[in-house]
């Protein structure tokens, strides 16, 4: 088994609202939540973009990364991720390029290929739905040109931005942006908590076709997990039911604030729901602080991961903060204090 102090832990938060929260709260807590992990040795605490969602508050991901940094000192802040297709690359390497320049050497930008959101929502954006695959690579490319100094007689250039190391992630739920994180050389985040299927095959697709980069000399992996942590295992089961509600909820085409706990799930969903959940939340570390253990030791083993990306939609802050307390403890985090070190995936 791996040994869990030797791997960085990190935390991907969805600044969940709760049902009878608000959005301000939301955000309170999740910066609260960011000042905890800083604490407890965690490296990177990302947010993710999503639209027309009421129960996620982290739709501005740059203003919430900016919020973040301003209330931390020493981690690292990122996208998990700014969904690129809605943006325009050079608004992207702007607003990067402002956050690095204000919080120098702890700002991550992972980008993904996905809208964040459902079609209607997507067209509100503004987004081109024309676009296929070739024009994302053809945008990942142009973003990272923005970041590269600039030349003599550039027309276009990102202030901020030009010459600053930005790392840049791709951030993937298929086999396509394993491929093309190999091809560029760039770190991999796999999406694993919500869409096991093609982990295995991604993770062997990025490491067996990975491109050395001056970005990145060898492989970097990163895939997520949902870890769900308690006193007892009873009690983590039942502060997993959340966040099984919510998937329920999105698939009824009905999405909403993040439910609270319940104690038993009999009569709540049909068969063919569960065996949804259970398919799409496999990756899921539910139990004891000595179950969790046993658990993110095999899920480090089994994907040979660089870093484990964590990630807990928890209805009562308090029972969060215990949770990802008692991660940073079994990994031993807080004891090694590797939350303050680089690694060649951070452009060191």
């Amino acid at each position: 088994m791996r040994d869990l102090s030797s791997i960085p832990f990190s935390v991907l938060d969805l600044a969940p609202v709760r049902a009878g929260g608000s959005v301000a709260e939301s955000l309170r807590e999740t910066l609260d939540l960011a000042r905890h992990c800083e604490r407890w040795g965690f490296r990177r605490f990302w947010l993710a973009e999503h639209h027309n969602m009421t129960g996620i508050a982290s739709a501005a991901t740059s203003v919430v990364i900016g919020y973040v940094a301003c209330g931390t000192e020493t981690i690292r802040v990122g996208s998990g991720g700014v969904m690129l297709p809605n943006h325009s690359p050079l608004v992207v390497a702007e607003q990067f390029g402002t956050l690095e320049s204000l919080y120098p050497a702890r700002i991550d930008l992972g980008i993904g290929r996905a809208p964040g959101t459902d079609q209607r929502t997507a067209r509100a954006l503004r987004r081109n739905l024309t676009g296929g695959e070739d024009d994302f690579a053809a945008d990942v490319a142009e973003l990272l040109s923005y970041f590269a100094p600039a030349g003599p007689g550039q027309a276009v250039r990102a202030v901020p931005g030009a010459g600053l190391n930005v790392p840049v992630w791709l951030l993937g739920s298929s086999l396509y942006s394993a491929r093309l994180a190999a091809a560029l050389g760039l770190p991999f985040a796999f999406a694993s908590h919500f869409a096991p299927d093609y982990l295995v095959p991604a993770l062997e697709i990025y490491r067996g076709q990975f491109r050395p980069s001056a970005m990145l000399r060898e492989p970097y992996a990163m895939p997520a997990l949902n870890v769900f942590a308690a006193e007892t295992e009873a009690e983590a089961r039942r502060l997993f039911t959340s966040v099984q509600q919510a998937f329920v909820n999105l698939r009824r085409g009905a999405p909403g604030p993040l439910p609270p706990p319940f104690e038993a799930t009999e009569g709540r969903w049909s068969e063919i729901e569960r065996a949804g959940i259970e398919r799409a939340l496999a990756y899921s570390v539910v139990g004891s602080p000595e179950g969790v253990r046993r658990g993110l030791e095999a899920f480090a083993d089994f994907t040979k991961a660089d870093e484990l990306m964590l990630t807990a939609q928890i209805f009562d802050h308090a029972a969060r903060l215990r949770s990802f307390e008692i991660v940073a403890d079994v990994g031993g985090a807080a004891r090694d204090g590797r939350g303050g070190r680089a690694s060649s995936a951070d452009g060191s």
